[in-house]
């Protein structure tokens, strides 16, 4: 409880030094994903918890929302979201997307590939490093950030 209470407060406090002061000033996310993932459910719900409106849309097969925002196959992860015009794949920290919200970098948008433990919505033992990948409209990745335990 002390830990969540903690992780609130940071959150908060990056929310106000963003820019982001005010809930009502975050744009709204939608959120493509299958009705049974619940790692998807919690990452959806973190992102409520932290004043993003979310909207959640259940599809049978992931797969087409992925190829029609055009998301690298090698980013893949078990949900797409968009987001004032980004792609956010998979289990993306909200940091990062407040960090490209308010960057506006010349991308299509941000994705961590797969499902590793510790990341937002997988919270679990043993979590593991990992990284948010940048892509452009053709395709190009980089590296946008890099998350250890």
């Amino acid at each position: 409880m002390r830990i969540r209470l903690i992780k609130t407060a940071l959150l908060t406090l990056l929310l106000v030094t963003s820019g982001w002061a005010a809930a009502e000033e975050l744009p709204g996310v939608k959120v493509y994903k299958s009705p049974t993932c619940s790692c998807c459910t919690k990452w959806a719900d973190q992102l409520r918890a932290s004043g993003f409106e979310v909207e959640t849309v259940n599809v049978r097969d992931v797969v087409p929302i992925k190829k029609q925002f055009r998301v690298p196959p090698q980013l893949g992860s078990c949900h797409t979201a968009i987001v004032d015009g980004y792609v956010i794949e998979g289990h993306v920290p909200i940091a990062d997307i407040l960090r490209l919200l308010r960057e506006r970098p010349d991308k299509k948008g941000i994705g961590v590939p797969g499902m590793p433990i510790g990341s937002p919505g997988m919270e679990g033992p043993d979590p593991q490093p990992f990284k948010v990948y940048a892509f452009d409209a053709q395709g190009n990745i980089e590296e946008f950030a890099s998350h250890s335990p």
